[in-house]
């Protein structure tokens, strides 16, 4: 059904440079559409090319500013959905929406439920998604989900740095990230360690004791999943020069950036800062210490497993 010539990427403007990239990979460009806005700030979409019987990979971020990227992405769903595409899959390399996973007060959303039906409504028949900020969202999908780990790409910037093993310890900058601290261990050996993290509100966190070996004379490596105001980063960072690590580097899938993240991350004891281009970095949040790396080799490895049927979860074994 999926034959090699009925693929077809898409982007919607939210990060067309990582979609190109996506494109080139596969051998193709990116698929045709006018994007723009009507005087009121409303979405216009147009898809300039026949799709119908196609399979549609639409790329699109939902990044700041999240409720314009969101809204131009469930449009351009419905648009593919109108005009016949076979199948259209949802490539979501930041999953906006999906810190509120649950009601954990009373009266409020859970947003990435919200979201995952809207994407469903819209016209998504599946959607690949890119170090979700917390796995369980895939539940909230009727629709196949795949869920991809940036991990093999950061990964593989820690062992360009030739960090002997004794000297390298892996810092997971709160208690949820433990998961992902083992994960990240495991393949690159070393130690791993524990910051002790108390949340004095949704943005602001307070960083207390060290729980594992000792950081003395050691290269503190520490994995998260997304850098947002950099509360979480620049605190394990303290705490890690703190106990006598001798360099510290902060990896995460998504550069959000958002807030006071780059005057703090400025002033931090931070030897390099590593994000992909999941979302993209504007000059004015370019730090001489930040370096971007690319998942499009990844995405495109899945959406070409995706379209010949055959297994996402090889990429990770």
């Amino acid at each position: 059904m999926y034959e090699n010539n009925r693929l077809k990427v898409f982007s919607g403007r939210a990060n067309i440079a990582l979609a190109e990239k996506i494109a080139h990979h596969l051998g193709d460009t990116l698929g045709r559409a006018t994007l723009s806005n009507f005087p009121d700030g409303e979405i216009s979409v147009r898809i300039d090319e026949d799709v119908r019987g196609r399979d549609i990979f639409l790329v699109q971020p939902t990044c700041p500013p999240v409720n314009e990227n969101l809204m131009e992405l469930l449009l351009m769903l419905d648009s593919f959905k109108r005009a016949s595409a076979a199948r259209i899959t949802a490539v979501l390399p930041y999953y906006g929406y999906a810190r509120q996973d649950r009601k954990d007060v009373g009266r409020v959303p859970i947003s990435a439920k919200l979201v995952a039906d809207l994407l469903t409504t819209a016209g998504a028949n599946r959607v690949l998604a890119l170090d979700l900020h917390a796995a369980q969202i895939q539940g909230f999908f009727n629709i196949p989900v795949d869920h991809l780990y940036a991990s093999p790409v950061l990964n593989e910037f820690v062992r360009s740095l030739n960090i002997p093993p004794n000297d390298l310890v892996v810092l997971s900058p709160d208690e949820g990230s433990i998961k992902k601290a083992l994960m990240h261990q495991k393949k690159l050996g070393g130690t791993i360690a524990i910051v002790d993290k108390r949340r004095c509100s949704a943005t602001e966190t307070k960083q207390a004791n060290l729980i594992g070996g000792s950081l003395e004379g050691k290269v503190a490596v520490i994995f998260d999943d997304m850098i947002s105001t950099a509360g979480s980063a620049v605190g394990a960072a303290h705490v890690a020069k703190r106990n006598g690590a001798r360099e510290v580097y902060v990896c995460a899938t998504h550069g959000v950036l958002c807030g006071p993240a780059i005057e703090r991350l400025r002033d931090a004891p931070i030897r390099q800062i590593v994000v992909t281009d999941s979302i993209p970095v504007p000059p004015n949040k370019q730090l001489a210490n930040l370096t971007v790396l690319s998942v499009s080799r990844l995405l495109a490895d899945a959406i070409e497993r995706i379209h010949y049927d055959r297994s996402v979860s090889e990429l990770f074994e």
